[in-house]
C-alpha cells in the first residue's frame, strides 16, 4: 500500500534555491548540522507577509539559540526579495522559488497555482533531514512563532 503526500517523519524534499543575494542555498547542506525552519510566504511587501517575517526578524535570536537555520521561501524573483529584505531589515535568507515557478512549493504541497504563489505554510526539518512539524495558516500570529520555537527546540535536541 502506498500513500501520497508529505507526512511528518518523511525525508524533507531537497532543493537548491538562490537567496536575496544570488547565493545558492541547498537544504541538504544543513543535514547533520542544524534543524531548519522553512517558512513559505505568498508575496514580498504584502501586509501579512511583512508582519510575519518582521516577527521572525524581531525574534531571530530565539530561533538561532536552537542552532537552527531560518529559510523563508516565496515565488518572488531574487531582486524583489533583496529589496524586500533591505526595506524590512530581514537578516535571514529569503529564497526565490521563481523558476521553475513554484517547483519547491509544489514539492512541499503548498503551491497555489491559481495565485501563482505558495500558501502561507511552515515546516520544521530536523537535523536528520526529516519533516518534524508543519502548520498551514493564512493569518499567522505570535502564537505561530511560539510553536515554531517549541518544535525547533525539540528538533535540535
Amino acid at each position: 500500500m502506498t500513500r501520497e503526500g508529505l507526512c511528518i517523519g518523511d525525508e524533507a524534499p531537497d532543493f537548491q534555491l538562490r537567496d536575496q543575494f544570488g547565493q545558492d542555498v541547498r537544504l541538504s547542506d544543513f543535514r547533520g548540522r542544524k534543524a531548519v525552519a522553512l517558512m513559505f510566504f505568498p508575496f514580498a511587501f504584502s501586509g501579512v507577509c511583512t508582519g510575519e517575517l518582521s516577527g521572525v526578524r524581531d525574534r531571530l535570536d530565539e530561533f538561532l539559540t536552537f542552532d537552527t537555520e531560518v529559510l523563508a521561501l516565496s515565488c518572488d524573483p531574487v531582486y524583489a526579495l533583496r529589496t524586500f529584505a533591505e526595506a524590512e531589515g530581514l537578516n535571514f535568507p529569503l529564497l526565490s522559488d521563481f523558476w521553475p515557478h513554484g517547483e519547491v512549493a509544489s514539492a512541499y504541497e503548498v503551491f497555489d497555482a491559481r495565485k501563482g504563489a505558495p500558501r502561507r505554510s511552515s515546516y520544521v526539518v530536523d537535523r536528520q533531514g526529516r519533516l518534524r512539524w508543519s502548520v498551514h495558516n493564512a493569518n499567522p500570529d505570535g502564537r505561530d512563532l511560539d510553536e515554531h520555537l517549541r518544535e525547533l527546540h525539540a528538533a535540535a535536541s
